[in-house]
């Protein structure tokens, strides 16, 4: 297969940069092509590009701003490829990358995969923190790519690949942010396409963000859920109320609490010394171990508020979802 590496990048040019180099140093010996699109940047990335044309087989693609979704659509529709693999720009590829791909597609393959992402030393406390937080079987249950434990796997797009066929029969990703990938991969099954994790084709996550870019983030993750519900209803789990249950025992526990109840909030303890034994263990690090106790509790509030406040929205007061939340929408 010819591979085409899909990268959308707006206002980051040192990050496309590392991801490019990382890109050089790849033990693939195959051709492949890598087309960048510029999704309207006021701080443009063509003086990167231009440094890899004679290393990389590169293109690059300035349009106004989109979204990410649209953006990886436009790529896909120039890309030469017969299979896309999309990438967020703030990711470092290791060596091994495409030839795990090409190994694993050859071994079982499949229209759409998902891989999954870690941490680099070199990345900061808070970077560890927060995707320890975001991968952990402790706080998503392996659903960002640590197993397939779910009945489906669910491709995220900072590490995904999708068959051209796939590509235009489902028309690729819709006009929703964040939300738009979990959208694709329900849509491809109903178009009786298959998705798979490919365990091995790991990327390194940077996730340029404070813990105040996190919340808003996990925020909107958790209003664009109850969307997706309502969109694709057979899919709907009781795990996707987990965060907001987790936020309200919590609180529940607090005011037990005042009646000299403790047992329920022990529970709490534990549980957030659990995540402070593993994140230090897995990280080395005591430090990056408080900061994911806080970390997995940013997480659990944003979504599990952004949840409570879309499920309101949508299920009970009938909003339409672009009228209800237009931040998510492009």
């Amino acid at each position: 297969m010819f591979f085409s590496l899909i990268i959308p990048v707006y206002n980051r040019p040192d990050e496309i940069e590392e991801l490019l180099e990382s890109l050089t140093r790849q033990v693939y010996t195959n051709d492949y092509e890598v087309v960048v699109i510029e999704d309207g940047s006021s701080v443009p990335c063509s003086d990167v590009i231009a440094k890899y044309d004679s290393s990389l087989n590169i293109s690059y693609y300035f349009k106004p701003n989109s979204g990410p979704g649209d953006s990886r659509n436009y790529g896909m529709q120039k890309a030469q490829g017969d299979y896309f693999i999309i990438l967020d720009s703030d990711c470092i590829i290791p060596p091994q990358y495409l030839q795990s791909v090409d190994i694993n597609l050859e071994a079982q393959y499949t229209d759409c995969f998902g891989g999954p992402d870690g941490a680099l030393n070199s990345f900061s406390d808070v970077q560890k923190a927060i995707n320890f937080s975001m991968t952990s079987f402790l706080t998503t249950g392996g659903i960002r790519g640590k197993s397939e434990t779910i009945e489906k796997f669910q491709p995220r797009s900072f590490n995904m690949g999708i068959s051209k066929a796939a590509f235009i029969a489902s028309q690729g990703f819709g006009n929703i942010h964040p939300g738009e990938d979990p959208d694709l991969s329900i849509r491809l099954w109903k178009l009786g396409y298959t998705t798979k994790l490919f365990t091995d084709s790991y990327v390194y996550h940077k996730r340029r963000i404070n813990w105040d870019k996190f919340y808003i983030q996990v925020n909107k993750f958790g209003k664009a859920r109850p969307i997706l519900d309502k969109w694709h209803p057979e899919y709907k789990k009781i795990t996707f109320l987990f965060p907001s249950f987790f936020i309200a025992g919590l609180a529940g526990s607090l005011i037990l609490m005042l009646i000299n109840v403790h047992f329920f909030f022990y529970l709490y303890i534990l549980y957030f010394a659990a995540v402070f034994v593993l994140s230090s263990v897995a990280n080395k690090n005591v430090k990056v171990g408080l900061l994911s106790v806080a970390a997995v509790f940013i997480q659990f509030y944003g979504y599990g508020t952004g949840y409570i406040n879309s499920f309101i929205k949508i299920n009970l007061l009938k909003q339409q979802p672009q009228q209800a939340f237009p931040e998510l929408f492009f």
